[in-house]
């Protein structure tokens, strides 16, 4: 479930469209199709993903749509306003991009039956609003497993944002897979109670490395947990998208979310007359997720390691969250053979065992 807060964005902030406003009402044959980003894409991160994954679209459809995108709306009653406008312009598809958009989104929806709302990372539904989302943790797995023979200390580092699930579970899952292939690794985990503070990023980077981190991942929207590991010369990766080139030794690869699978998928679905409103959460299967842009001194093991679990887990043959798994004071809280629905998954407050400290409440 995504942001909550991005303290860099005042309440009051511009709305900020590429041509310049919400444009007026689209033509009756050519359907409006609208995105609402919580900032500005940026080169790199949340937002910049899923522009990315609105270009895809706009170059498959082409013609046949006109999209429409409004960056640096808050999360607040300001982005009622921003959804009720583009409503009555006459877009037939609107996504919301922000978990913190949920409420506002939903109760426009009611207004305009016509439209189709997809909301991402939310848990609600109704007749014309639907949720999705990417399953970030099974990236974190891999990152992990990576990390797990990369590691010269032994000890992890996460940058984190918010404790909520969606959060817990990336911890979980990257530990799990750094265990999975070197079951000495602990990670240290840093909570900054913001999805983007760079300031708060970097200082708990340099934390962790103070504390003997070697590799370092983040649930954070911004590149400064691997630029602070290209300072200090020691590994990270990526998150959301390709964040290389802010530390290209440093990089061991990036966790990137293909937003473009699932909204090429949703308009084609709303233009036939075929879409329905059920949940949305793909991951390596539908290709919405992977680990990308490994770094040439990953190890042949770490290599192989990490193809073999992709692989497994792109087919169904693996879950992350498959048991055995411990918590924290050892005991079993998933059995060998069973595996954490994603109800479960969606309400994670537990961490693996091999994950140090105290989760926030």
């Amino acid at each position: 479930m995504r942001r909550k807060t991005l303290t860099a964005l005042a309440a009051g902030a511009a709305l900020v469209l590429r041509a310049g406003c919400v444009p007026a009402a689209q033509a009756a044959d050519v359907p409006g199709v609208a995105f609402v980003y919580l900032g500005n894409p940026g080169d790199a991160g949340w937002t910049f993903a899923h522009d990315q994954g609105s270009k895809e679209a706009e170059a498959q459809f082409g013609k046949k749509i006109k999209i429409t995108r409004v960056e640096d709306v808050p999360e607040s009653a300001d982005s009622e306003r921003v959804f009720r406008e583009l409503a009555s312009k006459g877009n037939k598809i609107i996504f919301g991009t922000s978990f913190g958009y949920q409420d506002f989104e939903l109760k426009v929806a009611k207004d305009f039956p016509d439209t189709v709302f997809l909301h991402a990372t939310g848990y609600k539904k109704g007749k014309n609003f639907g949720t999705y989302d990417v399953r970030m943790y099974q990236g974190a797995y891999l990152a992990g497993i990576v990390a797990g023979h990369m590691t010269k200390t032994n000890t992890l580092g996460f940058v984190a944002s918010v404790p909520i699930p969606e959060v817990v579970r990336n911890i979980n899952a990257y530990t799990l897979g750094a265990r999975s292939v070197n079951p000495k690794v602990h990670t240290k985990v840093i909570w900054i109670n913001s999805w983007f503070d760079p300031g708060k990023e970097k200082q708990a980077a340099e934390t962790l490395i103070g504390q003997g981190a070697d590799v370092l991942l983040q649930n954070t929207d911004s590149s400064a947990t691997l630029a602070t590991a290209q300072e200090k010369h020691v590994h990270a990766f990526g998150w959301d998208s390709d964040m290389k080139k802010f530390g290209p030794d440093a990089a061991l690869g990036s966790v990137v979310a293909h937003w473009g699978v699932y909204y090429r998928a949703a308009i084609a679905q709303v233009l036939d007359g075929k879409w329905k409103n059920d949940p949305v959460w793909w991951g390596l299967p539908q290709q919405a997720v992977d680990l990308e842009d490994l770094n040439p001194t990953v190890t042949p093991a770490a290599l192989n390691d990490e193809k073999s679990a992709r692989s497994a887990i792109a087919s169904g043959k693996r879950d992350v969250f498959t048991g055995p798994i411990k918590d924290q004071t050892g005991a079993v809280k998933v059995p060998a053979g069973t595996t954490l629905s994603d109800a479960q998954l969606q309400r994670l407050n537990w961490y693996v065992e091999g994950v140090d400290g105290t989760l926030p409440h």
